[in-house]
């Protein structure tokens, strides 16, 4: 049976991009894979790449060598069949949290050699869900749609074959009464969440059980 490693790299497990990521890997459960969900600031202390090549020495050659709380599941991403990857953005970029598990996920099979430039020979489909208060219909021009595509371009290149799956506009909080936050309506960002974000899910649900097809 084959298996997918699901990783929310949102902070908040129960949120947008949480639901979405589980909702993908319950699509890649019922299409009839095994699936683990891992969210990742649930983990214990990691950090990104260090820089200290231990991936490029013969001994170690493409696995990071680093010991912390990302070693477990990028020894987990190798063994499986397929990957699930959620992140917002935050500030214009997917999270810290992400960003330190795409150093070390990428890095790790890039060998600086003309003739092999990867060497991961384990190459997985990858569905990454981004999650953003932006418009959708602004990604391109806030630069959002070229950064993904720069992730798209590496995951490819070393990890497998990359969907892209987005979320714009998002409900941010329940209760935005709490907060000084004039430029948001919150009626009208809830009622655009309680119509959009279900077709969203099916998307996402849609996506996983097809990422192993």
């Amino acid at each position: 049976m084959k298996h997918v490693v699901a990783i929310n790299g949102s902070p908040r497990t129960g949120w947008n991009t949480g639901k979405l990521v589980r909702e993908a890997a319950r699509g890649a459960k019922e299409a009839g894979a095994t699936v683990e969900v891992i969210d990742l600031y649930k983990l214990e202390p990691f950090q990104g790449c260090v820089s200290c090549f231990g991936c490029k020495l013969p001994k170690t050659f493409g696995r990071c060598v680093s010991k912390d709380g990302l070693t477990d599941v990028l020894e987990k991403i190798r063994q499986a069949d397929g990957l699930i990857l959620g992140s917002p953005n935050y500030l214009g970029n997917l999270t810290a949290g992400f960003r330190a598990l795409y150093e070390r996920l990428v890095f790790q099979s890039l060998t600086y050699n003309k003739e092999r430039p990867n060497c991961n020979e384990h190459m997985v489909p990858v569905l990454l869900i981004t999650t953003s208060n932006c418009e959708e219909n602004n990604y391109e021009q806030r630069g959002y749609t070229a950064m993904l595509e720069s992730y798209k371009q590496l995951l490819e290149r070393f990890v497998g074959p990359t969907k892209i799956m987005i979320y714009g506009n998002t409900l941010q909080v329940e209760d935005y009464s709490k907060y000084n936050w004039t430029i948001f309506d919150p009626v009208q960002k809830k009622a655009r969440h309680d119509e959009v974000f279900p077709l969203k899910l099916k998307e996402a649900y849609d996506l996983g059980a097809g990422l192993l097809v």
